[in-house]
C-alpha cells in the first residue's frame, strides 16, 4: 500500500511525554490525530505511514484550557490523541521523521 495524502491528514503529529514514553514500553505510540479522525481510520494510516501491524486503537479528547494573554481571555483548541498498541515484534522510533 503506498501513502495516500488523507493518511497525513489524519496523523498530525507524535506526541512525547513522560507518559506516552511510559506506554511505549507496553509496545504503544501515541499520536495527535484530527478530530473528525475515527479508529478504523487511524488504524489504516498507521500502517500504511510506517510499515507495522497495529493491535488496537484507543482515542481521548484533551478539551483546551481556557487562558489568558495579556489579560485577555482565550481558549487552546481541543486535541484528539490516538494510544496506538502496536503487535509483538513491532516498533516506531517516532524521534525520527517520516
Amino acid at each position: 500500500m503506498s501513502a495516500k495524502p488523507e493518511h497525513y491528514d489524519v496523523i498530525r503529529k507524535p506526541l512525547i511525554t513522560e507518559k506516552t514514553t511510559m506506554a511505549s514500553e507496553n509496545g504503544a505510540v501515541v499520536f495527535e490525530v484530527a478530530m473528525d479522525a475515527n479508529k478504523p481510520q487511524i488504524k489504516e494510516a498507521v500502517e500504511t505511514l510506517f510499515g507495522v501491524k497495529v493491535k488496537a486503537v484507543n482515542t481521548a479528547i484533551a478539551k483546551g484550557k481556557t487562558k489568558r494573554f495579556k489579560g485577555t481571555k482565550g481558549k487552546r483548541a481541543d486535541v484528539k490523541k490516538a494510544y496506538v498498541t502496536l503487535e509483538e515484534g513491532n516498533t516506531i522510533d517516532v524521534s525520527t521523521g517520516l
